[in-house]
């Protein structure tokens, strides 16, 4: 057997396909063997939007406790005796979401008046509480 030297210097180039085609038909099984599993219905409880627009929240209730025990409820001055009613009334007024208050206590003020202020909000069931010091 004779070779000529054209066709000895000549290379073939061909691609051998065969491993590609053994993946591509592999992905193809697993795609056809799991489609079924993602296609299948799912029970979901979504929210519904409700016809009525959103209700504003109320803005804080400011309480200041001076240094001479006087409490003011948003401006006005208030006596301790009748905060848990107003604080129920608040959290009645809109029970699923409570207003919070805000409370401002001079540095010189009595803790027996900020503990009766705290103990007539949680027997409000006033769950909002904070506490704001303002610079002077």
């Amino acid at each position: 057997m004779s070779y000529s030297a054209v066709s000895m210097q000549r290379e073939n180039a061909q691609i051998n396909i065969t491993p590609l085609v053994d993946v591509m038909l592999v992905l193809l099984v697993i795609f056809m063997m799991t489609m079924p599993v993602l296609s299948q219905r799912i029970d979901m409880l979504l929210p519904q939007a409700s016809p009525d627009p959103p209700v504003a929240p109320a803005g804080p209730i400011e309480l200041r406790i001076d240094s001479v025990g006087q409490v003011t409820w948003n401006g006005s001055p208030t006596p301790l005796s009748a905060l848990e009613n107003m604080m129920s009334a608040e959290v009645q007024r809109d029970p699923a979401q409570p207003p919070l208050l805000q409370i401002d206590a001079d540095q010189d003020a009595e803790y027996e008046v900020l503990a009766r202020v705290l103990a007539a909000a949680k027997n409000a069931d006033l769950q909002r509480v904070g506490f704001v010091r303002n610079a002077p």
